[in-house]
């Protein structure tokens, strides 16, 4: 995955509003009527709406993102002639992304396509390589955005598209939109069936379309234009089958975050939970969403941003009541540590200022504390309130109680639980953390964790340092955890709540002096963790998946990694890319090195 910071596009404006790019020499869309364009070359060129009649789902991938005018004129079809059951899921690529401000601009003369424009302005993300999925639930649409140069963004793709917008500039301009490698790659992942639409005839473009296995044509251009052109895939365009009756083992924020993905596909899935939501690791009263990061910004770091940045998203757009605090500060250890943080902060994949190195006068005058070390800001981190996360997620489950005690693969799988009924499901989804170690998952470790909690006390800036934190619950203060690797047990120790309050106060001695040792809440659970600190989650068998092995980082990497399984089972489209998915894979290769604890 491309990891450079992306160019910002150099545009003029005309006198009427009109942007055009000084890089390529060409306009953005045509200066007669570029809706009108967009209808006529892209939606009509690919059969719509005809096309997508009676699917299900249908995926739209675009080479050229620029303005979004197609992709507006798209959404604005789709929500007048779209099946009632029906998802949109749009894939677009841009190298040189449009500001907010610009993109706004630059929708201005259309003003039918104004609440569409102000959905996608409010959604538009950082500009920051890699994909980034737009929600648009108001019109039952997907937008994944790849951010880079579209040799690399299409290699990591995963998904097959049913319809194909070309809207590159001209090939004489931007030849690497066009290259044979590019669209060889377009042919790989279209879906037998798809259908190609461009505005261009040049040779090359209709040499490489017939190459891929296209049947190409021209067909009237629109406007000036004398030509343009159709290709169509062979084959018989079809929704994928997918499963009935999914079930999701595990209430905690892994489970939660399936049923959430299910639903949004448009499946109900049955929740199968032995005690209650949040009995196990994701019950405690508050917690951190923070990113793993690596200095060396290997692909697990990548993707462990892209995770982040899409968990922090969801809860604040969708249970926005979760959220106790928006910041976090970490702590560096040393000299060295701060050096490293501080090269964190400047990576391509981490917005502008999203993470800001804090001097150690800085630190101080943030906590309020006489002492303090260098550190670095979290802008999107936060912490939130898991019982508010898991009511929201889990409330359109069917629901049925009772532990699971053997599961017996096939099509389709059945459960046997404890007091002695079998159920019978297409898909059976593992999200019980340690717990599913008893269910055959491996490999796992259990890693026992305690925090202490007390009401009436300020937190203050939620805090992490080393193995520490520090942060609000809704009625006081949380101070985790303990590390205690291979135990298993749920039981609270008292000396472990001391330990913590002890370790408290070498960082934050004015907020451990205001702790009580000796009168706090506490709990203990177990978190999942795996040899190389990677998740898992993937098939284990026939009828059989996992989503498991997230440590202590479940919140934040939980809510991508179940849209990545849910679209796997019903087999649409990932937002991850194709180099990431190996790496969380159930049956991966062992890792070649220990990328250590996260930070």
């Amino acid at each position: 995955m491309a990891t450079d910071p992306l160019t910002p596009p150099d545009i003029d404006w005309t006198a009427d509003g009109q942007p055009v790019s000084r890089t390529y020499g060409d306009v953005y869309f045509s200066r007669e009527d570029g809706l009108a364009e967009a209808r006529a070359v892209f939606l009509a060129g690919c059969g719509l709406p005809e096309a997508w009649s009676g699917r299900r789902h249908f995926t739209v991938a675009e080479l050229g993102f620029g303005t979004g005018l197609n992709i507006l004129a798209l959404l604005e079809l789709w929500n007048r002639t779209r099946p009632a059951d029906g998802h949109l899921h749009i894939w677009s690529v841009e190298a040189h992304p449009l500001s907010a401000e610009a993109l706004a601009a630059s929708h201005s003369a259309w003003p039918e396509l104004g609440d569409l424009s102000k959905a996608l302005v409010a959604a538009w993300p950082s500009a920051t390589p890699g994909l980034h999925r737009i929600d648009l639930p108001a019109y039952q649409a997907t937008l994944d955005l790849a951010l880079g140069e579209v040799a690399a963004m299409l290699s990591g793709w995963a998904g097959k598209a049913d319809a194909w917008f070309l809207d590159g500039f001209a090939p004489a301009s931007n030849p690497g939109m066009w290259s044979d490698e590019v669209l060889a790659r377009v042919a790989a992942h279209s879906a037998p069936g798809a259908r190609v639409a461009t505005f261009t005839v040049a040779g090359q473009v209709r040499r490489g379309l017939a190459a891929g296995g296209f049947d190409v044509a021209k067909r009237p251009g629109h406007g000036r234009k004398r030509e343009r052109l159709e290709a169509v895939m062979p084959g018989l365009a079809r929704d994928a089958v997918r499963p009935q009756r999914v079930a999701v083992i595990g209430g905690g924020i892994a489970g939660a975050s399936l049923v959430r993905a299910f639903m949004h596909l448009g499946l109900k899935p049955t929740l199968i939970e032995a005690e209650h939501p949040g009995a196990g690791a994701s019950g405690a009263p508050a917690a951190l969403v923070t990113p793993w990061v690596d200095a060396g910004l290997s692909l697990m770091a990548v993707l462990a941003a892209q995770a982040f940045h899409r968990a922090s998203h969801v809860y604040r757009q969708e249970v926005p009541s979760s959220v106790l605090q928006t910041g976090v500060l970490r702590l560096s250890r040393d000299e060295a540590d701060a050096a490293r943080l501080a090269k964190v902060a400047g990576q391509a994949i981490w917005p502008a200022d999203s993470l800001q190195p804090l001097s150690a006068d800085a630190v101080r005058a943030r906590l309020g504390e006489d002492q303090a070390q260098p550190g670095l800001w979290l802008d999107q981190g936060l912490v939130v309130q898991p019982d508010h996360i898991l009511t929201a997620w889990l409330a359109g489950a069917d629901r049925e109680s009772g532990r699971v005690l053997e599961i017996v693969p096939g099509l389709p799988s059945v459960l046997r639980l404890d007091d002695g009924r079998e159920l019978a499901f297409d898909v059976v989804v593992l999200a019980t953390g340690w717990g599913s170690a008893d269910l055959g998952v491996r490999p796992l470790s259990p890693v026992q964790g305690q925090v202490v909690w007390a009401d009436g006390i300020e937190a203050g800036p939620a805090t992490v340092w080393g193995p520490g934190y520090a942060v609000p619950t809704r009625t006081g203060t949380l101070i985790g955890a303990t590390h205690d690797r291979g135990r298993t047990g749920r039981e609270t120790d008292p000396d472990a709540g001391r330990l913590l309050v002890e370790r408290l106060s070498s960082v934050r001695p004015r907020l451990a002096a205001a702790l009580d040792p000796t009168n706090l809440c506490a709990r203990a659970a177990v978190r999942a963790t795996t040899p190389d600190h990677r998740p898992l989650c993937g098939a284990l068998e026939p009828g059989v998946w996992a989503l498991t092995g997230l440590g202590g980082r479940g919140f934040a990497w939980a809510p991508l990694l179940a849209e990545h399984l849910a679209a796997q089972i019903c087999a649409t489209t990932s937002p991850l890319s194709a180099i990431h998915i190996d790496l969380i894979a159930p049956r991966r290769r062992a890792a070649d090195a220990d990328p250590g604890e996260m930070p």
